[in-house]
């Protein structure tokens, strides 16, 4: 009987095997397309990325795809790509970070101001620029995973705080960029420019590569990338399973801090100066919550990837180059961005529904 039993078991795993087999073969090709872009949320930009970049190519021509256009892509991108990148973090989180345009912009008057006013080495204002954001960083942190506050309302806060304490500490004083280059030329070295190619890149490009393949790799390979995406996705259920909400959110928030003292340190270099009024202060947050939104990042939480980000970056990038170099109203870029915008909340929804 206990044979005749274990027979019967075989025999259903069997039937359950063949009959899942068959069920997987008679997915049609659209449902097929849907699993593809809930298991690799990255495709989407990837595909709007191309597309893109064919349709402005068949406009334009050849000089679309030259070494000049490819290096003003980038040149335009890198704040927005290492914002992105940070402001990834925290929509991964299920929250959202209103004042990383802001922490780049103090970060970078720090570093200014420390070297000009104390006389510090820059080689040193660069590490305290840093670690001004990363205890901003913090400070947000704490208040969002201990207080258990809407990150919202925290940064909201926090952005309105740091504007002030930007022009406060700085008596809205600019530092000419004659005056870095010869006082302080470390401050630019991100600036610092190679050829490849025959296109002109600058090392903040190259830093906003490393960060963005850093954290691509840490998200997806490490226990502390797994538990980012488990708190985003569903907090109790991640406590239940041993993940310390807490210290996740936390170093959450210090990682993007420090990457937005890394974003200010890449606007000195991209512009030369510093300078307290920089408008990424401002629309930095925007930009960089529209890239990650086109990069398919989930506002919900839990789903997407820095990749992903990065090539919302990218859209936006080629969307306004491509445009201008074609002479068409820089409006036009707004009206395809918020389409873009609207497109992609409304592709995430989709992707996240179960398939029948």
């Amino acid at each position: 009987m206990a044979s005749s039993d274990r027979y019967e078991d075989v025999v259903r795993t069997r039937n359950a095997e063949k009959f899942a087999e068959f069920d997987r073969g008679k997915k049609s090709v659209w449902s097929r397309f849907h699993d593809a872009l809930h298991s690799t949320p990255a495709l989407v930009p990837l595909i709007v990325l191309l597309a893109a970049c064919i349709i402005f190519g068949l406009v334009l021509g050849s000089k679309f795809f030259s070494p000049f256009a490819l290096t003003l892509i980038l040149q335009q991108v890198q704040i927005v790509g290492v914002l992105a990148a940070a402001q990834a973090l925290i929509i991964l989180t299920a929250g959202i970070d209103l004042s990383v345009g802001a922490i780049a912009v103090l970060c970078s008057v720090i570093m200014g101001q420390v070297s000009f006013r104390y006389g510090v080495p820059a080689g040193l204002a660069v590490p305290i620029g840093l670690a001004c954001g990363t205890a901003i960083g913090a400070a947000n942190g704490w208040l969002v995973s201990r207080l258990r506050l809407p990150p919202f309302i925290v940064t909201l806060g926090m952005w309105q705080i740091v504007l002030a304490v930007n022009y406060l500490y700085s008596a809205n004083e600019t530092i000419r960029a004659q005056d870095i280059e010869t006082s302080a030329p470390f401050l630019q070295f991100l600036g610092t420019k190679f050829t490849l190619g025959g296109a002109v890149f600058t090392l903040g490009v190259v830093l906003m590569l490393l960060v963005v393949l850093v954290l691509a790799y840490v998200l997806r390979s490490t226990a502390w990338g797994r538990h980012v995406y488990a708190v985003g996705d569903d907090p109790e259920a991640a406590q239940l399973a041993g993940v310390d909400r807490h210290k996740t959110l936390m170093s959450v928030y210090m990682v993007v801090g420090f990457i937005c003292g890394l974003a200010g340190w890449v606007m000195i270099g991209r512009f030369g100066s510093v300078s307290p009024s920089a408008t990424t202060g401002v629309i930095g947050n925007i930009q960089a919550i529209t890239a990650v939104v086109i990069g398919g990042i989930s506002l919900f939480g839990g789903r997407g990837s820095i990749v992903g980000a990065f090539f919302g970056a990218l859209i936006v990038g080629v969307f306004e180059l491509g445009l201008r170099m074609a002479g068409a109203d820089p409006q036009w870029t707004y009206l395809l961005i918020g389409v873009l915008i609207i497109a992609a909340v409304t592709v995430d929804q989709w992707i996240r529904k179960v398939t029948a």
